[in-house]
């Protein structure tokens, strides 16, 4: 099945009910406290007990990572002229496709309204850490907070849903074997104007302080040369075959290939299947990488345990928000302020945070949710207003 075809019911219920055949008779490749790698953890892993987001009491493997593995190089993102390469980009405008942002690319931006550089050639960028855009188009990058750390949940034992759940913008997907969290498709320059460049191995640093993936990073350059991209992952060993992470429903994620090298014909609409995951094994549940970007699973076949992911930052995803007096004072109360605007609060969640978090581009945040910014403003706490 097709990664963009849509999810009719017949085959949805006929996927639930292959998985919860093997649930019956095999045990799933699971999270445990040796799956994440030594140098990405601030403490020792462990099991603990968790909620899932069904009600059910269960077991969760519990990282808590740095805002960077020891080990791991990242970057270029923003370049500073059109003749630098900084990272790449994957544009949703006219002639979209995935592109290294350089001059060529940001002169066909140019063409289509969006400027990001000056006459003299200088590109507009801001550290959304710490400062604002000030003018229409700006390249988004951020400084690293090296103290920074997250907390992370990943059930032990998998649980199928009842119906799968879809992946909107920056949705959670999950967390990679090196420790970096895995987040869905970035916020589009089209809602925003902004672009929160990516570097070349799929990921950036969070309005937190902390860098995270949008990609399967483990099988990046195989796009690049599929597409024509000039970009390499060089921080991240390629192979397709390879598991990249888990879900945050605790289904194991891999590169575009099984384990034998072939390439599986059998996956359902959130880009997964039951099947082997090495040679002798026994038939488990697991995704697998597409072959275009964004290669990561478009929905979750899984239950994700309630509280999944948290940090230390006073801003971005995760934080406990600005409220009351100042950033880190308390967390909004988003379902009060959903219900105050008659809007969904995960939805409101996500385009807060889609727009720059506390930061936010208020006007695109109404704009997304459909209300005004006099009440958006009203609704919100704190600085916010």
């Amino acid at each position: 099945m097709s990664f963009t075809e849509t999810k009719r019911p017949a085959l949805r219920a006929l996927m639930l009910s292959a998985v919860g055949s093997i649930c019956a008779s095999a045990a799933f490749a699971h999270a445990d406290t040796h799956s994440i790698q030594d140098s990405a953890l601030a403490s020792a892993p462990e099991i603990v007990e968790c909620t899932l987001a069904n009600g059910e009491t269960s077991e969760c493997a519990k990282y808590v990572v740095k805002h960077l593995p020891d080990d791991l190089d990242i970057g270029p993102f923003c370049p500073a002229t059109l003749d630098d390469a900084g990272g790449i980009w994957n544009w949703d405008g006219d002639a979209a496709g995935l592109y290294r942002i350089d001059g060529d690319f940001l002169r066909m931006l140019d063409a289509q309204g969006y400027t990001f550089f000056n006459d003299a050639g200088e590109v507009y960028s801001f550290d959304i850490r710490t400062e604002q855009p000030t003018e229409p188009n700006e390249c988004i990058q951020a400084t690293a907070d090296d103290d920074v750390e997250m907390t992370i949940l990943i059930p032990a034992d998998p649980v199928v849903a009842d119906a799968p759940s879809d992946l909107g913008t920056v949705a959670k997907i999950g967390v990679g074997l090196d420790g970096v969290p895995i987040f869905a498709d970035a916020p589009s320059v089209l809602e925003t104007g902004h672009m929160p460049a990516l570097d070349t191995c799929g990921g950036h640093i969070d309005p937190g302080g902390w860098y995270h993936w949008h990609a399967t990073s483990t099988d990046l350059n195989a796009i690049y040369d599929a597409e024509g991209v000039d970009a390499e992952c060089l921080s991240v060993a390629q192979d397709p075959t390879a598991q990249f992470g888990y879900a945050f429903d605790g289904f194991a994620m891999f590169g575009t290939q099984n384990y034998d090298g072939t390439t599986p014909d059998d996956l359902d609409a959130c880009g997964g299947h039951v099947g082997l995951t090495e040679e002798g094994g026994t038939p488990v549940y697991h995704y697998h990488a597409r072959e275009s970007f964004p290669n990561l699973p478009t929905c979750l076949m899984g239950v994700v345990a309630e509280d999944n992911f948290s940090t230390t930052a006073n801003a971005g995803i995760g934080s406990a928000r600005a409220g009351g007096d100042g950033p880190g004072a308390g967390r909004p109360d988003f379902d009060a302020i959903a219900r105050t605007l008659d809007v969904d609060a995960q939805t409101l969640r996500e385009a807060l945070e889609a727009a720059g978090g506390p930061d936010a581009d208020l006007n695109a945040v109404a704009e997304t949710l459909g209300v005004s910014v006099d009440d958006l403003r009203g609704a919100l706490p704190g600085p916010r207003r």
